[in-house]
Formats: structure tokens, C-alpha cells, sequence
């Protein structure tokens, strides 16, 4: 008789059951980081937009805070030199971030300035960023307004001026 080469359909079996083991464990830690990138991205971004609705406020002082986040920033082609930004579009942010759907990294981003206690210009402002999907794209959401200090929920909902600082 001939000695017949290759792999019994137990061992392939066994290969294939370890394969699923290891993919089982990995793909879990996989989400975990790409949920913990979106969040950071997040963070980064309410920031950029903390720094661009003080750099506008400084621009524009008889307006204030911009009234939206589509007063920031604006299309590429908007953007492109020799425009140098209007009080509409400020070319300060990046399109994604304040063009309709205001959407990266998984999460929606929301800001606009309101004036408090009388007067025509605004003297306040609120930025919010929520995941777009709780659990899969992020888990926390993000808050910030004029003092600077960014805010957290850990139920992906918009936090207040009373939820907890980012340490």
C-alpha cells in the first residue's frame, strides 16, 4: 500500500477550532482600541474647536462667538487662497468637523454661540461631540463651552457644565 500524504480532517479541525479561539479573544481588544482612538479624536477635535471660537471671537468682536459650528469653517474651494475668511466662513476648522453632518471619527460634533444676559454679541458658546454609535464607535460623550474645560458622560449622551472634567 501507498502512504497517503497530507492533513487528517482532525487536524485541519483542530487547526480551524484555534483559529476562532485566537480571533474570539482578539477581536473584542480590537473594538476596545478603535472605540478608545475615536474617543481620543474626539477630545482633540472639541479642542481644535475650544481654540477656532476663541480665535474668532478675537477676529470678530463685534459678533463674538460664531452663532454655529458652519461659521468656522467652511469648504475646501471656500478656503483656498487668496480667501482669507469672513465672519460666515472663517476658515479656521476642518470641513468635516463644520459641514453638515459635522461628522469624524465616529462621532457628531454640535457648537454655537449664544448671547447671555442681553446685548447683540455673543458671550458664550457650547461644543458637544457624541458617538455615533454607543458602544461600537465610542462610549463617552464630550462637552465644552467657554471656560475651556472639556466634560465626559459615560452613557455617550451630551454632558452638561455639571458632568465631570477630563482629567
Amino acid at each position: 500500500m501507498k502512504k497517503q500524504k497530507g492533513f487528517s480532517l482532525i487536524e485541519l479541525l483542530i487547526v480551524v477550532a484555534i483559529i476562532l479561539i485566537i480571533a474570539a479573544i482578539a477581536i473584542p481588544n480590537l473594538m476596545r482600541s478603535r472605540m478608545a482612538a475615536n474617543e481620543s479624536s474626539a477630545v482633540g477635535s472639541v479642542r481644535t474647536i475650544n481654540t477656532a471660537m476663541v480665535t474668532y471671537s478675537s477676529s470678530y468682536p463685534d459678533t463674538g462667538y460664531p452663532a454655529a459650528l458652519a461659521n468656522l469653517g467652511g469648504s475646501a474651494a471656500a478656503c483656498a487662497p487668496p480667501n482669507l475668511g469672513t465672519v460666515a466662513l472663517a476658515c479656521l476648522i476642518d470641513p468635516l468637523l463644520s459641514v453638515a453632518p459635522n461628522q469624524k471619527s465616529g462621532y457628531t460634533f454640535a457648537g454655537a454661540g449664544a448671547i447671555v444676559g442681553g446685548g447683540t454679541i455673543r458671550n458664550t458658546y457650547t461644543v458637544s461631540a457624541v458617538p455615533q454609535g454607543i458602544g461600537t464607535t465610542g462610549q463617552r460623550g464630550f462637552y465644552s463651552d467657554e471656560t475651556g474645560v472639556i466634560r465626559y458622560s459615560l452613557d455617550g449622551t451630551v454632558p452638561t457644565n455639571a458632568s465631570s472634567p477630563l482629567q
